[in-house]
C-alpha cells in the first residue's frame, strides 16, 4: 500500500473517490497534493498559489501543514481522511521497535469534537471492505490496524499526548484551544514534537482562524507565502474549499456580525479581539500565600457573588477589604451544584467574616436575593455590568492597587479575558470561546466594591491616556 498517494486515496472509487473525488474537493486535492510533493497541473498549481501565497515546486516533501480556513469547508472530513491515509497507506513497521505502534493522533478542543472526528474516521474505514478487514480493535477513541498502526482521538491536553510514537498528528480547530488564559496549544505542540521525531511524522493543523495569537497565528505570521522547505501555511475562505456552501449563508452572517463572519467564512484573523490583561501583571499582583486570609476583627469586609444556576459555570464568591489605597482579595471560592445549597454554604463563610450584605451580577434575576435573604443577608445588584467591572479592575491592577490570592483558576480566567471592539467603537470584555470567567467576575466585583468611587478617577485617567 506504500504506493498509494493522497491523490489516489481521494480519487480512486475503490478507496474514497466517492466522497472526495468530485469537483467540490478540487481545491483540497490541489493543496494536499502539493503538501505531499505530487505533481500538479496548471489549474491545481494556480489553486495552490492562491491558498498558500507561494509558487508550487514539485517534489518538496513538507512535514507541517497549517491551514486557516473558513467554517463548513470540510475540515473534519479531511482530518478523518488524513488520519486514515497516514495510518494505513504509509508504512512504518521497519522503524518500529518490538511491541511499538505507529500512532496517528487527532486532537480536538473537547470530547464532543473528538467524538465527531472519530465518527468520520470510523465511517470511512468501515464503509471500505479492504480497510475494514485490517481493523484489529475499535472503540470510541481508537482504531488499531494489523499493520502495527493506530488512530487515536484526544482532547487538548499536553499531559495526554506524551509517551507515544507518532506517525502524524492532526490538530483540529487549534485556534480555539486557548482556554481560560492557558496556552494548551503551545504546550501540546511542544510535547508532540519529540514523539514525531522517531518516524519523522507530519504535523497537520486545520482550523478556522480566531484572534491574532496562538500557534495557528504564529505559523501564519512566520511562514505564510514563505519558501520554507518543511512548513507549509495556507489560508482559504470557506467557498474556495467547499464551493457547494450557499453564498447566502455567508451574506447573512456578514450582515449580522461582519467581524465574526470574516473570520468564520473568509478565514481572516480577527483584529477586533485582543487580550485584556497581561499574565505578567496578574502574577505581579498575586501574593505568594496564603490562598485565603483569615478573619481579622479590625478589618471591614465586603463581598461580591457571581450566581450560577447550574451547568458548567461556577457559583462564585469573593471577599475583599481595603488596605490603604489597595483592594486585598481575602478569598475567592467557586462551587457547582444546587444553588440553594451553595448559598447556604456561602452564608456561613460570610458570617465568619461578619458580612451581612453582598453585591451580585445584575443579570442573575431575583432568585439570588431571595436565597440570600433566607439566611439574613441582603443582596444588592451591581451598578456596573461585567465589562465595567473589568475595566475598573484593570485600572487598579495597572496602578498596583490590587492584591490577588494565589488561585490558579482565577489567574487563568483573568488572563483569558478578551477585549472586543464593536462597530460603534464600544469595548466589551468577556471570556473567549469555551472559556469561563466566574471567579474573575467575582474578584473584579470585589475589587470595585473595595475601592469604591475613588477607583473611578483612576479609570478616567487611564481612558484619557
Amino acid at each position: 500500500m506504500s504506493a498509494v498517494t493522497i491523490r489516489d486515496a481521494m480519487s480512486d472509487p475503490q478507496l474514497f473517490g466517492g466522497t472526495f473525488g468530485g469537483d467540490s474537493f478540487a481545491a483540497w486535492r490541489a493543496l494536499l497534493g502539493g503538501f505531499y510533493g505530487l505533481p500538479l497541473d496548471d489549474t491545481e498549481s494556480a489553486t495552490f498559489k492562491a491558498i498558500t501565497g507561494r509558487e508550487y515546486v514539485s517534489g518538496v516533501l513538507f512535514r507541517e501543514l497549517w491551514l486557516a480556513m473558513g467554517r463548513r469547508g470540510g475540515k473534519s472530513q479531511i482530518a478523518a481522511l488524513l488520519a486514515i491515509f497516514e495510518a494505513v497507506f504509509n508504512e512504518h513497521r521497519e522503524q518500529l521497535a518490538p511491541g511499538e505502534i505507529a500512532t496517528c493522533m487527532t486532537i480536538a478542543a473537547d470530547r464532543k469534537q473528538a467524538r465527531a472526528v472519530m465518527r468520520y474516521i470510523s465511517g470511512l474505514v468501515n464503509e471500505n471492505p479492504m480497510l475494514r478487514r485490517m481493523v484489529l480493535r475499535e472503540n470510541s477513541e481508537a482504531i488499531e490496524f494489523d499493520n502495527r498502526a493506530a488512530i487515536e482521538v484526544h482532547t487538548a491536553s499536553h499531559r495526554s499526548v506524551r509517551g507515544y510514537t507518532l506517525s502524524a498528528v492532526i490538530l483540529d480547530e487549534c485556534a480555539f484551544w486557548h482556554v481560560d488564559g492557558a496556552n494548551p496549544d503551545k504546550e501540546i505542540v511542544a510535547a508532540l514534537r519529540p514523539a514525531l521525531a522517531t518516524l519523522d511524522g507530519k504535523l497537520i493543523a486545520l482550523s478556522s482562524p480566531y484572534a491574532k495569537r496562538g500557534i495557528l497565528w504564529d505559523a501564519h505570521r512566520r511562514y505564510f507565502a514563505s519558501d520554507h522547505v518543511r512548513v507549509l501555511v495556507a489560508r482559504a475562505p470557506s467557498r474556495m474549499m467547499n464551493p457547494t456552501l450557499p453564498q447566502h449563508v455567508i451574506d447573512d452572517a456578514m450582515r449580522d456580525d461582519p467581524e465574526a463572519a470574516r473570520a468564520e467564512y473568509l478565514a481572516e484573523f480577527r483584529s477586533d479581539i485582543a487580550s485584556f490583561v497581561d499574565p505578567e501583571l496578574i502574577a505581579d499582583c498575586t501574593r505568594p500565600k496564603p490562598r485565603e486570609l483569615p478573619f481579622a476583627s479590625d478589618v471591614s469586609y465586603l463581598a461580591f457573588v457571581d450566581p450560577a444556576g447550574g451547568g458548567a459555570d461556577e457559583f462564585t464568591l469573593s471577599i475583599a477589604h481595603k488596605e490603604g489605597d489597595a483592594a486585598v482579595i481575602d478569598l475567592v471560592n467557586g462551587r457547582k451544584g444546587s444553588p440553594a445549597g451553595i448559598v447556604a454554604e456561602f452564608a456561613q463563610v460570610l458570617d465568619r467574616y461578619g458580612i451581612k450584605r453582598v453585591t451580585g451580577d445584575r443579570y442573575a434575576g431575583r432568585w439570588p436575593g431571595d436565597e440570600f435573604r433566607k439566611h439574613g443577608i441582603a443582596y444588592d445588584v451591581s451598578e456596573l455590568d461585567r465589562s465595567g467591572l473589568y475595566l475598573e479592575t484593570l485600572a487598579a491592577l495597572n496602578s498596583g492597587r490590587v492584591e490577588l490570592p494565589p488561585d490558579d483558576i482565577t489567574a487563568r480566567q483573568l488572563a483569558g479575558l478578551e477585549r472586543r471592539t464593536s462597530r460603534s467603537g464600544k469595548d466589551t470584555i468577556d471570556h473567549g470561546p469555551g472559556g469561563h470567567d466566574d471567579r474573575a467576575n467575582a474578584v473584579a466585583g470585589a475589587v470595585v466594591a473595595a475601592l469604591g468611587k475613588a477607583n473611578r478617577y483612576s479609570l478616567a485617567a487611564l481612558v484619557a491616556d
